[in-house]
């Protein structure tokens, strides 16, 4: 009975993330980005926690009501696509029609990625950019580029989630985790600072922001170059 209890808390403790995308989307109506983004940060920590805890308690038998794997992506599509996409079109970053580009394009391939299913790899990474809007908009948020540079990393960005490019997952693969963990986690502490100045970060800040990104986004790639993986 216990070891069922547990099961089903994790999966309640998943769909927590729906609520703080909802506190994300009210605040994002309202056009205060920075609490939009630690609502944001908030569900991000919830999604890197509830994986380990649905391995080690055993969900899949000891919950099997609830399809967790389903659970999670509708959550994630919420937090890491859908209102980050919103927040990209409405907040002024992206003018007329590069804005309408932005918000078609993000969600369209990223509900095609989130359906692949050659979206995980052998070793747990993600074959192809795996939609990661939240961070890439508070970075934008962060840094304030030039339109052109914002939608160039767009459309780029989509165009890596169907080619059989490595991201490294900052829990599940293996191969430098005991580097990649605590620079996601670095990422989640620079963000929260970011945000919660309201994106008047220090320049340290920001550096570190900047740093921590393009590591978890090269990092995979830069495997597969040094390992000759093939996806």
């Amino acid at each position: 009975m216990i070891e069922t209890f547990r099961a089903y808390f994790v999966h309640m403790f998943t769909a927590t993330g729906a609520v703080f995308a909802m506190l994300a989307m009210l605040a994002a109506v309202e056009s205060e980005w920075a609490l939009m983004f630690l609502w944001l940060v908030v569900a991000l920590i919830v999604d890197g926690i509830d994986g380990p805890m649905a391995r080690k308690y055993d969900v899949k038998t000891k919950a099997p009501i609830i399809d967790g794997i389903l659970l999670d992506l509708i959550i994630d599509y919420l937090t890491y696509v859908f209102i980050p996409a919103f927040a990209l079109f409405n907040s002024g970053l992206l003018p007329g029609w590069t804005g309408w580009t932005a918000i078609i394009v993000i969600t369209f391939a990223s509900v095609l990625y989130f359906a692949d299913t050659r979206m995980k790899t052998a070793d747990y990474s993600f074959s192809g950019f795996p939609s990661c809007w939240n961070m890439v908009a508070l970075v934008v948020f962060a840094t304030r580029p030039d339109f052109w540079v914002i939608l160039g990393v767009v459309v780029i960005l989509s165009v890596t989630m169907f080619l059989r490019v490595k991201f490294v997952h900052p829990v599940r693969t293996q191969r430098w985790r005991y580097l990649t963990l605590p620079m996601a986690l670095a990422w989640v502490a620079f963000a929260t600072a970011a945000a919660w100045t309201d994106f008047t970060q220090p320049p340290l800040v920001t550096l570190g922001l900047i740093v921590t990104s393009v590591y978890l986004m090269c990092a995979g790639f830069v495997q597969q170059l040094l390992y000759r993986e093939t996806l």
